[in-house]
């Protein structure tokens, strides 16, 4: 439609022009125009129709150009949840790289630890001289704890209740046999006043193995005496018992029955309860107090062993940085390993001792024959040889066990 449809000519009146020209005025006010669908829906039915045209988007009826024509509606406004601001999306990256770095540093950390631990420790010599036993199934550790007052202060000695005394001693002899076939773990007490051969000097207790010639010559008696070769050597004093516990945080034992030992420094009462260092040495040290005796410690120092290890192993201690840290270097601190132990050795023996917590580590005493006889070394224990060579005879061999032998439950037998 042309402008000229829209012009109107203005009405005549007594003051219109004395020509005869008409004048016109466009009237540029908004017109609705005729749809193109009214328009084709107009078309007498006879008429072929065009082909539709491309829609086109209604105008918004608000906005017209400077001509005073409609313009087409503006775009909506972006959502803001549509999509976020570039500023916002760099420092969302930012956040997951420094978190992925973290976590990088902390498994390091994690894994670091135990190494650098591991290189604190005192090593000694403990490979025999002489002849040893031959290749047997799985991997046999010894672990031993001395009764050494080595760097602890003349203040600690009276809290702990050691005493004086100088030089080494064994208080605990523990072989830890882990088999490489089916059957569980083994954790096998030999009571240190155990009357056995000693290469080179007689017959004697066992624990003076260890005071004529140290570890190398304890390691040896101990596989001449089991024909089980020793795969590595594990030593920690009474000082090391106290920091270990300490570092936890103090370790969870169900106490059988009350103990009032002096000597030991302990007034337990029966129960399960958490135990601080001092009470946990004593507990591990207690001797005069137990009607068992040695056997009777022997029992609660794998107990104590057994419940370090479970405490250890725990999230709460290993995802910990600092607890962490403390418990790797308190135990390695007073720690003495063999040359040829490594730090798969120790990870070893301690997943053996996790196990007598959650059943899967066998802890038994070495068969007896008798807890109390007299030898030229004193009050002795003597082995029930024959059980004895069975039990090591089934360890060498691969033999799976999934109960504790007949005649290792610390009771004398013929």
């Amino acid at each position: 439609m042309s402008d000229d449809e829209y012009a109107r000519p203005i009405p005549q009146g007594s003051r219109a022009p004395a020509s005869g020209d008409d004048v016109y005025v466009v009237d540029t006010r908004r017109r609705v125009r005729p749809s193109r669908t009214a328009s084709t829906s107009s078309r007498p039915s006879g008429t072929a129709a065009s082909a539709p045209a491309a829609a086109v988007p209604s105008p918004d009826p608000g906005h017209y150009d400077e001509y005073g024509r409609p313009t087409p509606a503006p775009a909506p406004p972006r959502s803001p949840s549509s999509r976020p601001p570039r500023r916002r999306r760099r420092r969302g990256r930012t956040v997951a790289r420094v978190l992925a770095v973290l976590l990088v540093v902390w498994a390091a950390f994690i894994v670091v630890t135990p190494w650098h631990a591991w290189s604190t420790a005192t090593r000694v010599d403990t490979t025999p001289d002489g002849e040893r036993p031959a290749a047997a199934d799985g991997h046999t550790y010894l672990l031993v704890g001395s009764d050494s007052r080595e760097g602890l202060t003349a203040e600690e000695r009276r809290a702990l209740g050691t005493g004086s005394a100088e030089g080494r001693r064994t208080d605990t002899i523990i072989v830890v046999h882990a088999p490489s076939g089916g059957g569980k773990a083994s954790m096998i007490s030999i009571p240190r006043d155990s009357y056995l051969p000693i290469p080179g000097h007689g017959e004697n207790k066992v624990n003076a193995a260890y005071s004529i010639g140290g570890p190398k010559l304890l390691v040896e008696t101990v596989e001449q005496a089991t024909g089980l070769p020793i795969d590595g050597y594990l030593e920690i004093g009474l000082g090391g018992f106290a920091n270990v516990v300490d570092s936890l945080g103090g370790v969870y034992l169900c106490v059988a029955q009350d103990m009032k030992d002096e000597k030991a420094h302990i007034d337990l009462k029966e129960g399960c309860q958490t135990l601080d260092g001092p009470d946990a040495l004593g507990y591990v040290r207690a001797r005069y107090s137990d009607p068992k005796g040695d056997i009777g410690r022997a029992e609660r120092q794998r107990q104590f062993l057994g419940a370090v290890m479970k405490q250890a192993l725990t999230p709460s201690t290993v995802l910990i940085p600092w607890r962490w840290w403390d418990f790797t270097h308190a135990a390695a601190g007073n720690l003495v390993i063999g040359e040829d132990t490594s730090l798969l050795d120790a990870y070893r023996v301690m997943a053996v001792l996790r196990g007598v917590s959650s059943g899967s580590t066998l802890s038994y005493v070495v068969p007896l024959a008798s807890t109390n006889t007299t030898t030229s070394a004193g009050s002795s224990v003597i082995w029930n040889q024959a059980r004895a060579d069975e039990l090591f005879t089934m360890l060498r061999d691969g033999t799976p066990l999934d109960e504790a032998p007949a005649g290792t439950d610390g009771n004398p037998t013929g």
